[in-house]
Order: C-alpha cells, then sequence, then structure tokens
C-alpha cells in the first residue's frame, strides 16, 4: 500500500545528502532522510566517550571567511547564522614534523610563500611560480560549475587554461617541473593525506584544490562536527521535512523490465515508503551493487563498478588525556607527522598488509580538539584524534563479524592501539602515564557506523581517471535515481556538501548557482583559537561553566 509518499527519499545523511535535502525543501519539496546509524551526519557526526565529544571526520575546513565557498555555501543553505567557528593557529595550522625536519604551514598564502622562499632560498623564484599556479588551477575549476550562459560556455576554456593543461599529470610529475629540493617538495605534498593519495598517484588540480581550499587557515567548528549537522537536520525539519535515523534501507525499489525507474525503498524491517525522486548519498558500490542490485545493472556500468578502486582506510585512535599538552609543543594546529625519505615510497609502506611490524608508524596526523574548541575543554583533559592510513586487506578476515567481536579481533585493536600510542610518543613524550580514555576505531568501524565501502575514508580512490569527467554522476541510468557525496563531485565537508547542492539540482532543473547565493543576513562568527579576548560573553561563561563542573566533579569523586 502506498500510503507513506514523499517528493524525494534520501539514503544516508551525509553532509551530501543533507544539502540536497536543505535545497530541495527550501522548494517546496517533502523530503525525507534516511540513516541507518542512530544519529545523523556521517562521517560529520560526533560521538561522546565517557562526556568526551569527538568527531572521526572533521578536523578542520578551510575558506570560511566572508565571500569564500564554504562561507558562501553555508549562507546559501540559510545556516551560517547557526555556526560558530574558530580560527585555528593562523601561524601554523598545520605543523609539519618530518624526522628532524619542521615546518609550520601559516593561513595566509603571501606569508606562505615568503616562508618557504626563506627555508629555500635557492628556489625563490619557482616557489612562487609553482604555488601560484596551485592557486590558479584551482580557481579555475571553482569557475566550471557557475557556467551561466553560452558566452560562459564559449570562453570557460580559455579562462580554465592552466587547468586544462595540467588536468591529466600527476602531483608528483607536476611539482618535479617546477621544484627541485626534495625536502621543499615533501613540505608542499605533505597535505596529500587530505586526499589519501601519494604524490605519483595523486591528481594536481585536485591536491592544488586541498591546498588552494587552506591557504587563508583552518578552522574548527564550535561543538566539533555535529554542530554543523545539527544546523542542517533544525533546517530541514523547519521547511517541513524529517530526518530519521536508526533506519537502514534494505533495497531501492523498481518497476519496469527493460527501463528502470526508481519508486521507492524498502527498509529492514520491510516497511515500503514511495517517493518521486530517490537520492543516494551511500558510495556507488553500496547504492549500485546492495541497494539496486547487480541484476537490475546494464553491462557497462557494471564493468565501471567492477573496477572502480577505493580510497584508504583509516585507523583513528579517540584518546583523552588528562595532561598539559600545551607544554609538549601541541597548540590548535595540526600535526603531519612523516618519516624521513620519498612519500611514494612510505605511503607504500603505510599500505603493506602487516600493519604490526616495527615499533611506530611511518605517518600520522594528530588533532587536538580541546585546543581548537575552546569551550569543550574542562580545564583538565584533553582530547585527541589521532589518524593513520593503512590497506584494508589487513583487517579483511574480521569483515563478517558480527558486533560481538572476536578476540581475535580486539587483540589485533589492542596490538594496533599500543603502536599508535608509540608513535603518538614521538610528539608527546610521556602521553602513555595520561591516558584516561582511549578507543581505536579500525576499517571494520568504519564500515559498521558509515557503512563505507571497505572502510574507505574519502569513498572512490580520487586517481586522475576516476575524478571529474570519469567520476559517477549525479543523475543514475536509472531514471528517477540520483546520487551524491564524496564520489560523486568531491571529496571533504565542503566538497560531499556541493555536492549535494548540485544533485539537487538535477532533480530541479536548476544550477548550483541558482541554489547558493549570497545572503547578507546570514553570517558565520568566527573567533580565534589561540585568543580569547574577542570572545563574548556567552562563549565566556560557558568556558567558565565547563571548568567550575570539572572541579566539582573533580572534589566529588577524590
Amino acid at each position: 500500500m502506498q500510503s507513506k509518499r514523499y517528493d524525494t527519499i534520501i539514503i544516508g545523511s551525509g553532509a551530501g545528502g543533507l544539502s540536497a535535502a536543505i535545497c530541495l525543501a527550501k522548494k517546496g519539496q517533502k523530503v525525507l532522510v534516511l540513516e541507518q546509524h542512530e544519529v545523523p551526519g556521517g562521517w560529520c557526526h560526533s560521538f561522546y566517550l565517557d562526556g568526551y565529544r569527538f568527531t572521526p571526520g572533521v578536523h578542520y575546513i578551510g575558506q570560511l571567511d566572508k565571500g569564500q565557498p564554504t562561507s558562501l555555501l553555508y549562507e546559501g543553505l540559510g545556516i551560517a547564522n547557526d555556526l560558530v567557528f574558530f580560527r585555528m593557529n593562523p601561524k601554523a595550522y598545520e605543523h609539519c614534523r618530518m624526522g628532524d625536519e619542521r615546518f609550520d604551514f601559516p593561513g595566509n598564502f603571501d606569508e606562505l610563500v615568503f616562508k618557504l622562499q626563506e627555508k629555500f632560498p635557492a628556489e625563490k623564484k619557482n616557489i612562487a611560480k609553482y604555488l601560484t599556479l596551485v592557486r590558479n588551477v584551482s580557481k579555475q575549476l571553482q569557475l566550471i560549475p557557475h557556467i551561466k550562459t553560452f558566452w560562459d560556455q564559449i570562453t570557460i576554456p580559455f579562462r580554465t587554461k592552466q587547468m586544462g593543461k595540467y588536468a591529466l599529470f600527476s602531483l608528483k610529475r607536476v611539482i618535479n617541473w617546477y621544484l627541485k629540493d626534495p625536502l621543499l617538495k615533501k613540505i608542499l605534498n605533505i597535505q596529500f593525506g587530505d586526499h589519501g593519495l601519494a604524490p605519483a598517484r595523486a591528481s594536481f588540480p585536485l591536491h592544488c584544490a586541498v591546498m588552494d581550499h587552506y591557504f587563508n587557515g583552518g578552522f574548527y567548528p564550535m561543538g566539533g562536527g555535529g554542530a554543523i549537522i545539527k544546523a542542517m537536520t533544525n533546517c530541514i525539519k523547519k521547511e517541513g521535512s524529517e530526518v530519521r535515523t536508526s533506519t537502514r534501507v534494505h533495497r531501492i525499489l523498481l518497476e519496469g523490465d527493460k527501463k528502470k525507474k526508481a519508486i521507492g525503498v524498502q527498509l529492514d524491517n520491510g516497511e515500503q515508503l514511495f517517493a518521486e525522486n530517490i537520492i543516494s548519498n551511500a558510495d556507488p558500490d553500496i547504492t549500485y551493487k546492495k541497494l539496486v542490485g547487480r541484476e537490475n545493472l546494464r553491462k557497462r556500468l557494471l564493468k565501471k563498478l567492477d573496477k572502480t578502486k577505493y580510497s584508504v582506510t583509516s585507523l583513528m585512535l579517540f584518546l583523552t588525556v588528562d595532561m598539559d599538552v600545551t607544554k609538549a609543543g601541541l597548540d590548535s594546529g595540526n600535526i603531519w607527522l612523516m618519516a624521513e625519505g620519498d612519500l611514494d615510497e612510505i605511503y607504500e609502506e603505510m599500505l603493506k598488509p602487516n600493519i604490526l611490524d616495527g615499533d611506530e608508524f611511518l605517518g600520522m596526523f594528530v588533532s587536538c580538539t580541546t585546543l581548537k574548541d575552546p569551550i569543550s575543554f574542562d580545564g583538565k583533559h584533553h582530547t585527541l584524534e589521532v589518524i593513520t592510513y593503512i590497506d584494508y586487506e589487513s583487517f579483511k578476515q574480521f569483515e563478517n563479524e558480527e558486533s560481538q567481536r572476536s578476540k581475535a579481533y580486539l587483540e589485533f585493536k589492542d596490538q594496533l592501539t599500543t603502536k599508535m600510542i608509540n608513535t603518538l610518543e614521538k610528539v608527546l613524550p610521556g602521553v602513555s602515564n595520561h591516558i584516561i580514555i582511549k578507543e581505536l576505531g579500525t576499517p571494520i568501524t568504519n564500515r559498521f557506523y558509515i557503512n563505507s565501502t571497505n572502510g574507505s575514508v574519502y569513498g572512490t580512490e580520487k586517481t586522475l581517471k576516476q575524478i571529474g569527467p570519469f567520476a559517477f554522476k549525479p543523475r543514475s541510468e536509472i531514471k528517477n535515481l540520483f546520487l551524491c557525496g564524496a564520489s560523486i563531485a568531491s571529496h571533504g565537508i565542503a566538497g560531499a556538501s556541493y555536492s549535494g547542492v548540485q544533485t539537487a539540482g538535477e532533480i530541479l532543473n536548476l544550477k548550483q548557482f541558482d541554489l547558493i547565493q549570497p545572503n547578507e543576513s546570514q553570517n558565520i562568527r568566527i573567533y580565534d583559537a589561540e585568543d580569547d579576548k574577542e570572545y563574548p560573553s556567552w562563549m565566556l561563561k560557558k568556558i567558565e561553566v565547563k571548568k567550575a563542573r570539572q572541579k566539582t566533579h573533580t572534589i566529588y569523586t577524590e
């Protein structure tokens, strides 16, 4: 019985699915978002361990100053007024530690050029040329969704000449044309962790987009990633639509023999829901192979799906420590810890199956959320999110286990946790003696909570053959079935969110610029994570209350 009918049903409540829902709901559609996890958000959700907050997929966001793309996105969605961000250390939003070498990324393009030229005087001219190229290629990429007129279509090849010139080259190939110093190249490629591909396999334009995203620094949301999700879900509800959690979709309902048409979804409990359009925020493998079914797909699409590779997966260690981490040199900036040597070689070593070899990991990302979000700091305990990338094969033996994990899996986790803490000691000496809470997320954790193929952290692998014109499209070969998210347009919070906007545009027959317009009544509030002088009274009060509660708790427990 088709009693429950919607204009659009969205499978998955990641940033892409929620941004699509907002755009559709604002245009009068009745939208239902279905999320298998008990909280919405996908990688952007926040969770708590003994009262301490963690966010697995939000560690920094860029381009949030007024007029920049991410700021315009949140303005256009109508959620900017509900968001507060902290600007991470403007002098060093990223710290690179490569053996004995150190370099800090300032949150300013000109300062970055100056600092690099100061450190590598022999490459002074080449540094300016290369970083200007990086910025230009990224800006040209951003022009493509803004094509409005016939004249735009004619002139776009001329306005994107540099992007076109380097579109099919790897990061390693292009940077080798411009720069010679191995350490300089390693510093400029260190952010490969933000797309998960080593320089020899990474797309140069994609890496340009990542670097440019942070040329004006990094920002962290007050309340973690969950605060962004809360603003988005509140907006959806305000527009009269619905977000339903703990609701797993079993399959997408189709009708027709040869030319298939999506008409609804069937939930795990057997309930059927119907809609004019279905959007899947799940990755292509989950969408097509599991929810649609191989038997309903054309050979050409099946061939593409079977050839598709997914990005790296991760080990993510969540820690609460009773240690003054600032004395050890930590601040609101991220830390990229990398062994000495060539990045491509290090990457290959990191992805070898036997990840228990050695006492330390070769590469690691360290984020201290209580320094990025001062309101979350109770005056005593800091929270850390520590990440390294691995290949899924290391955990394949455990993929069919139920939620009750085996003894072998738990022992494997314990060994890996020890190895991660050993590596963290290089950044925070003595941290092992100050750990209050520790929990390791694995590729199996990613599959369970995020439902990503092979626990991948960036959707499809962002190689030259799987991005841009070669990526999966928002409009599927099945009528009324659409896709959005990290595997469609771009990964990351902003990329996935813009993907949702573009997919909503496909349904509404509108362009991105029709749905996302500057809004002077919407403004993101931004404060300095390192300096509380400009904090408003309500924020200072929150910090005071947080610390007071911790002191009271300490007195009672002692």
